[in-house]
Formats: C-alpha cells, structure tokens, sequence
C-alpha cells in the first residue's frame, strides 16, 4: 500500500497525523488560558473543563487517539529521516555552507522533536499523570484533588525558585515546539498538495501564523503565572 510503502505515502501520514495534532494544541491552548482568566476574574471555568474531560469514556477514547497519533507521527519523523539520511549517503559531509531556500527548522526537524517529546513527557507527568490518571485509577499522586486542576498548575508555577525553572523548562519547550510547528504547519500542507508558485510563500506564512498563536497560548500562562510567583517571591 502506498500510504505505507512509499515515502510520497510516510510523508503524507506524517502531515495528516501532525495537522491533527495542531487541532488538539490549538483546543489545549485555549482550555489552559482559561486558568490566566480564573485567576484574574475569580471564575472557575477551567476546572468545569477539567471535570468534562475527566475520566469520561469520551475523553479517555479522545487521549488514546491523541497517543496514537503522538507515536504514528514520531515514528514515521525517524523512519523519514533515517531514509532520507540513507538516501544522501556521504554526502552530507561535503555539505558546509547553508542551502539557500533552507530554513535552520528544515533541517533539524528531528532535533527539534525529540526535545518537544521530551517535554510532552515531562508535561503528562506534571498534569495528565496528576489529574486523569489519578482521576482514572483512584491513586492520589499529589496532594490535590485530581479535578482542581487550576491548582495542580499553580502549585507547579508559582513554587519558588523552583516554579521558576519549571517555568524557564516551559519557556524553553515551547519555543521548540513554534520552530518545529512553523516549519512543519507549512510542509504539511505542502506534501498534501497545498502549494505552487503562487501559494507557497503564503503557506510558509500560515504556518508562522498558526504556530505563532497556538504556542501564544501556552505561552501566556507561563509568563503569567511566572510573574506571579516573582512577585510573591519579591513581596
């Protein structure tokens, strides 16, 4: 089958797999800035999103899908550029001066990856290990109720020196996660037949725009939340 067997077919897995995920990063955004406008208006509409998506059958079948879409998308990066790796051969080496027409993101999209994997693990176990899971299971892994989740985020946050490396951690994550959406937002639509002449720049622009607000939206709650604590910490 050539969605399988073909590189034209990887690639296009791995663009419908990653636009997907876009959608649920796009959702997860705007759920988390709920936590800025809760801590600002005294509302509570971040731990109502909490307690739909709790241990709901819809939300346990909706996080398997998500996983699954996770390591089709992770897989199918390695096996990419193992190929694409292959197929240059020697080469490579001979390579010094910058490609024109190739952005620092092309080139090390796999790098940029692993470091957004990295942070997706340690982003479960702060959050999904601490509030579904335990939610899920009935195990108590921290000190809050599972559903308070708008808790289980400050806590994390405005903890001191060490809410402020958990902060710099985030900050640091994130910014991997715009470079490699940027440039992957645009590539996606590109294999799945989105481009020409004409479109290919704007496309390229989409991308930013895309990735630009989707990781602005986590990043707003980070930044807040860690000037928060600085200003607990300096009172």
């Amino acid at each position: 089958m050539w969605l399988k067997d073909s590189s034209i077919g990887r690639k296009f897995i791995m663009s419908i797999s990653g636009l997907f995920l876009v959608l649920f990063l796009l959702f997860h955004g705007s759920m988390n800035l709920c936590l800025v406008i809760d801590d600002l208006f005294g509302t509570h509409a971040y731990n109502w999103i909490c307690a739909m998506l709790g241990a709901n059958w819809y939300a346990l079948v909706g996080t398997a899908v998500l996983a699954l879409g996770v390591v089709v998308h992770f897989c199918y990066a390695i096996i990419l550029t193992v190929q694409n790796r292959a197929a240059r051969g020697n080469d490579r080496y001979e390579v010094v001066a910058r490609q024109e027409g190739v952005d620092w993101a092309s080139k090390n999209m796999l790098a940029l990856g692993i470091i957004v994997i990295l942070g997706l693990c340690l982003h479960l176990y702060n959050f999904w290990w601490k509030m579904q899971f335990a939610e899920l299971t009935g195990i108590h892994t921290s000190m809050f109720d599972p559903q308070d989740g708008s808790a289980i985020v400050t806590a994390l946050f405005t903890d001191g020196w060490c809410g402020i490396i958990y902060c710099l951690i985030y900050i640091v994550w994130l910014c991997a996660l715009w470079f490699h959406l940027s440039h992957g937002i645009w590539s996606a639509l590109q294999t799945i037949g989105w481009s020409n002449l004409i479109w290919l720049k704007r496309i390229k622009v989409i991308g930013i725009v895309f990735a630009t607000i989707t990781v602005g939206l986590f990043m707003i709650v980070v930044l807040y939340f860690m000037g928060v604590n600085i200003g607990q910490m300096c009172a």
